[in-house]
Parts: C-alpha cells; structure tokens; sequence
C-alpha cells in the first residue's frame, strides 16, 4: 500500500503542479473579485469536485471488487450501503479537508481578514450531499475512474483557490502567492490520491484478507 501510494503520488505530481499553476494564474486575473462572486463560485467547483470524488471512490472500490474474467462480485462489492459508505465518506470527508480546511490553513497562515472554514456538507447540506449519493449511484451502475479523476484534481485546486479568495481583503505579495501555492498544492496533491485510490483500497484489501 506504502509503495501504491508513493507511485500514485508520483505520476500525479506534474499535473498537481499543473493544475495549482492554473490557480495562481486564475488568481493574478481575478484577485479583484467581490468576495461574494469567489463564494458562489466555490459553491459551484466544490459540489462537483465532491460527485466526482464519490464516483471515481466509489468506482475504484466496485472494480477492485469484481472478477474482471467472471463478472462476480466479491464481498461487498456489489452492495449498494456498503459502496454508498465508502463513497460518501471517501468524497464528503476528505474534499472538505481538500478544498475548506487545508486552505484555511493557508489563510491563517497569511492572517487573511476575512479567513473562515466553509463546510460545504453543512452550509449547503442540500446541495453538497445528494451530489455525494448521485455519485455513487453512477459508481453502482457504470463504475470508471479515468477522466473523473483528472477533472477532480482541477476541480479540487480551484475550489481550494476560491476558498482562499474568499478570505482576501487586500493586495497580496509575492510571499502571499507562495505560500498560497504551496497550500494550493498540498490541499490537492495528497488528499485526492487518498480519496480516490488509498480509501477505498483499504477495504478491499480487507475483503481479500476474509
């Protein structure tokens, strides 16, 4: 697992790299952005960025858990609670540690005036969770992890980004846009190889072991 999640890191370094390179930019272009716009925004990446999460969780789960020759699903696998559980923790828990806490951080870091924790699956409890479920349900009826995974790493750096635009009150320095890239790329780079691959590894690997 140890050395999974080492490789995975690893091949998705250039394009974390990519996608918190976009954000700086989208930040340079829109640093003057009412803070009302950077909410709505946020609240319009992180819903996606959490159903596609729960898919590519939930698929990754389903297909580990599928003989690829016979179609038979082992323990678990094709049961819907269990697939429900592992998505929903495995999108809403750690995207909110992704695009909310994680950049917190940064924002406290740089004393930020208007810095606060968004909780998508509490503020907009309405919105953000039923998206977690719908995502699920397309993992139980047509798993696939490939595009939803890139699209998630997008959509994941620039929901953290409107997070912190949020927070702005003023210009920024260059100090500023540093340590907003490192916490840009930190609140991406771990968190979504976690969701999408180690989570839901996790209990497959127990399924082996029953």
């Amino acid at each position: 697992m140890a050395k999974g999640l080492y490789n995975e890191l690893k091949s998705h370094l250039p394009f974390t790299v990519f996608g918190t390179a976009t954000g700086i930019l989208i930040m340079l272009l829109a640093r003057k952005l009412p803070r009302v716009t950077s909410y709505n925004i946020f609240y319009i990446l992180h819903p996606f960025h959490v159903v596609l999460s729960s898919l590519v969780t939930a698929s990754m789960y389903k297909l580990h858990t599928c003989d690829r020759i016979t179609g038979k699903c082992i323990r678990g696998g094709c049961n819907f609670w269990f697939l429900l559980f592992i998505g929903y923790i495995g999108s809403v828990g750690i995207a909110t540690i992704s695009d909310s806490i994680i950049p917190y951080l940064g924002e406290a870091l740089l004393d930020l005036p208007n810095r606060g924790i968004h909780l998508g699956f509490i503020e907009k409890w309405w919105l953000v969770n039923p998206l977690a479920i719908l995502g699920v349900i397309f993992a139980y009826l047509r798993p696939s992890t490939k595009f939803p995974h890139a699209g998630h790493v997008l959509l994941s750096t620039w929901a953290s980004l409107f997070h912190i635009m949020m927070a702005l009150g003023g210009t920024l320095n260059l100090f500023s846009y540093f340590v907003t890239f490192i916490f840009l790329f930190l609140a991406v780079w771990l968190p979504c190889c976690v969701s999408d691959i180690v989570f839901p590894m996790l209990f497959v690997k127990e399924d082996r072991k029953a």
